[in-house]
């Protein structure tokens, strides 16, 4: 989804791009060189397949796979080999949102609620004013990744309740204000295409983008996946070790990020985009997915991001602007224009780049969490376009992934000296079991069961996790599946009584991925004989 990018050190890695240079000639890659370049990214980066696309001039220059689908497999990655693209999806969504503006059935600056009158945010103000635009550009007031529990990881809610319960959950920031991203208006703006067409998101997609592209092996679903299929498999560092994971089945959000796609049907999508929207082949001759005008319209930067101070060692990597348009990040690089995004799924990142100026585009699908692995490659695929000598770039970015990582270890280290171990709990275990609710998220139980208080979230099936004293009336959930990489405080607050007032949650590390929105949650106890929000 975020996705992209989902985890914190990789969002400043993955929004930031290098200073200005003048000169540009276009030189062409040598394959031997990439395969030995890429042979090295997936050692240092423990990754165990990806896959490269590149375009030049409408045409594919190369589309290729390398390493395995999976660990312990040796089936091998090739360019039909299927990936989770991610937050790469929100691009598809802009398009098909563009396909309607240019047949006038609707316009980027309608209301939400002249399309779907029953949509609300949080605040009143918001919910008149919000546009079809917004939805689409990070500027709602919605803090970083808000929502997202609703979403991630898989939940049992559907689209229509997600949207339902968008209204309960409170801005971060004014309306319009700040960048500050997110993968549930995104959900919102792909319902907006039923609404106006009595064509779901899913179809739309299939028959208006991926038939015409001929991208015929791509799909909105992990569920089209069939046994035998060439699908890759993700993969993490849990526990210390990169290891295999389940696919994330991201169907109530599908349009902020449930595309998978191989890097075959991708240099189609990416030709439609350098040639603003037009299609060329020999069967249809000449048509559009959409006008260069909207072309233009989602390639223009609409909310600023912030260009900030990099970390130590990627002082050179500072853009000139960085901006977010209509399903990408628009900024610079050498004095070029850039147009790009980037995916991140649990097991699976991936980044699409476009320069147009020199109709270049570069997709590349991994399936491990990595993020330097596809920084790392595409920037060395832009330099050599650019006719400069490439800097190393898979020590520029191991070495920048190293320093957050030790940075996360410090501030864990510092958490653990600070605590304070003979405080107990005021209260005995089974007084803090039972029920609670946040207005947004819903039902959470706590039970003891076999002397251990175990955590509950009723609408995520994966969130269940065994309560670790910390200090004072501060617990750790320690989830049982590990791959989630979430463990989180939670803090009980008592009444003067002692009963128990709230519960809030922050999570553990600050590597933990920012759609683990546990802060966002108050919890209260549930009275038994009251109604509560379901």
């Amino acid at each position: 989804m975020n996705r992209t990018f989902r985890f914190q050190g990789f969002i400043f890695i993955g929004v930031i791009f290098l200073l200005s240079f003048d000169s540009v000639h276009a030189q062409k890659i040598s394959s031997q060189k990439l395969d030995g370049y890429v042979t090295r990214i997936l050692k240092t980066f423990e990754v165990p397949g990806l896959a490269v696309a590149i375009v030049k001039d409408g045409k594919p220059v190369l589309t290729k796979g390398y390493g395995v689908r999976q660990l312990g497999n040796p089936a091998r990655v090739d360019n039909q080999t299927l990936f989770g693209i991610a937050s790469n999806t929100k691009a598809f969504t802009a398009a098909a949102l563009a396909i309607l503006v240019d047949e006038g059935k609707i316009a980027w600056d309608d209301r939400v609620i002249d399309h779907m009158p029953e949509f609300q945010m949080y605040d009143p103000y918001v919910t008149r004013e919000i546009t079809v635009r917004d939805l689409l550009v990070h500027r709602s007031g919605l803090g970083l990744g808000g929502g997202d529990l609703l979403l991630w990881p898989s939940t049992t809610f559907t689209r229509h309740e997600i949207i339902s319960r968008l209204r309960f959950v409170k801005p971060a920031s004014s309306f319009r204000s700040k960048y500050a991203y997110d993968n549930i208006l995104y959900l919102v703006a792909g319902q907006i295409i039923p609404e106006a067409t009595d064509t779901s998101w899913d179809d739309f997609v299939r028959q208006r983008i991926f038939a015409p592209l001929g991208m015929a092996s791509s799909n909105t679903s992990i569920r089209s996946f069939q046994s035998g299929d060439n699908i890759a498999i993700p993969h993490a560092r849990i526990e210390g070790r990169v290891q295999p994971m389940e696919y994330s089945n991201l169907d109530n959000v599908a349009p902020a990020g449930a595309i998978n796609s191989n890097v075959t049907d991708m240099a189609k999508w990416v030709i439609a985009q350098l040639d603003s929207g037009r299609i060329r082949s020999e069967q249809n001759g000449k048509l559009r997915l959409f006008s260069s005008r909207e072309t233009d319209e989602m390639w223009s930067p609409q909310t600023i991001i912030p260009v900030r101070k990099p970390p130590s060692g990627l002082s050179a990597v500072r853009p000139n602007f960085s901006g977010y348009g209509l399903g990408w990040v628009i900024t610079d690089y050498r004095g070029k224009k850039i147009v790009y995004h980037t995916g991140v799924l649990p097991g699976m990142v991936s980044r699409v780049t476009l320069v147009p100026d020199l109709k270049l585009g570069i997709v590349i699908l991994t399936n491990q969490e990595a993020a330097g692995a596809f920084n790392a490659l595409t920037y060395y695929i832009l330099d050599t376009y650019f006719g400069v000598s490439p800097m190393d770039w898979i020590k520029v970015f191991y070495s920048a992934a190293k320093d957050w990582e030790d940075k996360a270890k410090e501030i864990e280290t510092r958490q653990e000296t600070a605590r304070v171990r003979d405080s107990k709990p005021s209260l005995p275990p089974e007084k803090y079991s039972g029920q609670y609710t946040d207005a947004w998220y819903g039902e959470v139980t706590i039970s003891l069961e076999q002397e251990t208080l175990v955590l509950r979230f009723s609408h995520t099936p994966s969130f269940v996790g065994d309560l670790e004293h910390w200090q004072y009336d501060t617990f750790v959930v320690r989830w049982r599946d590990r791959g989630l990489r979430a463990d989180a405080f939670l803090t009980f607050a008592l009444n003067p009584d002692g009963s128990i007032d709230q519960v809030k949650m922050v999570p553990v590390s600050p590597l933990t991925d920012f759609s683990y929105d546990f802060q966002d949650l108050l919890l209260k106890p549930v009275k038994k004989d009251t109604d509560t929000h379901k």
